[in-house]
């Protein structure tokens, strides 16, 4: 019943910080509700019994993609003399927030040791005896092996055409030239000179 009852709460915020991330007008507000359903998600794989992905979750996404938005928001150009008038308006839902995060990681930390959800074996099943890690690789390199593989070529493809829409040739800037870098010798790129003393130096 527990398990059943910490699944939809999780579920429930998850949804709700992904809504609100997405509908919050502040940018700073955005990202700290996308930290809560980060959060969030980690529960659902701790009720899952994938902890390393739950941790995975919590160091990366948490502790580097969303602390790198956060940066990214706070060079833009926003009022903070505005943000730090509304932190003590905001500092009673800030505390229910953080006392909500509280309650979850008790209930998760408790749920974790009564042991995985039903739930669990039918989503991906691996063998109960394995370590969680040695368990996710099983079923990465094996069952879902070709799924694995074309997450990896989407990723590919994105970054490729990251590059294609940023690369534009500007006025005043000399491109790279690779083929010429690469024919260089050495004795064209290094030239040694006997320099007189007092006297200065040629370009």
């Amino acid at each position: 019943m527990i398990h059943v009852f910490a699944f939809y709460l999780f579920a429930c915020i998850m949804i709700a910080a992904g809504a609100l991330t997405i509908f919050a007008r502040n940018p700073v507000h955005s990202v700290l509700w996308l930290i809560v359903a980060f959060f969030n998600a980690a529960g659902l794989m701790v009720l899952l019994g994938a902890e390393f992905i739950a941790m995975l979750l919590v160091i990366v996404y948490v502790g580097a993609v969303a602390v790198l938005f956060l940066f990214v928001v706070m060079m833009l150009d926003i009022d903070f003399a505005e943000l730090r008038a509304g932190f003590v308006d905001y500092l009673p839902f800030g505390v229910l927030i953080a006392l909500v995060l509280l309650a979850e990681i008790l209930l998760g930390v408790g749920i974790w040791q009564a042991g995985p959800i039903e739930l669990a074996q039918r989503a991906a099943p691996a063998p109960t005896d394995a370590h969680n890690i040695e368990a996710i690789g099983a079923l990465l390199y094996t069952r879902y092996i070709f799924l694995f593989e074309a997450a990896g070529i989407i990723l590919l493809v994105a970054m490729i055409g990251a590059i294609v829409l940023t690369h534009r040739a500007r006025a005043g800037v000399r491109g790279q030239n690779i083929d010429s870098q690469n024919r260089r010798r050495p004795q064209d790129a290094v030239v040694n000179v006997n320099q007189p003393v007092g006297q200065g130096v040629e370009l």
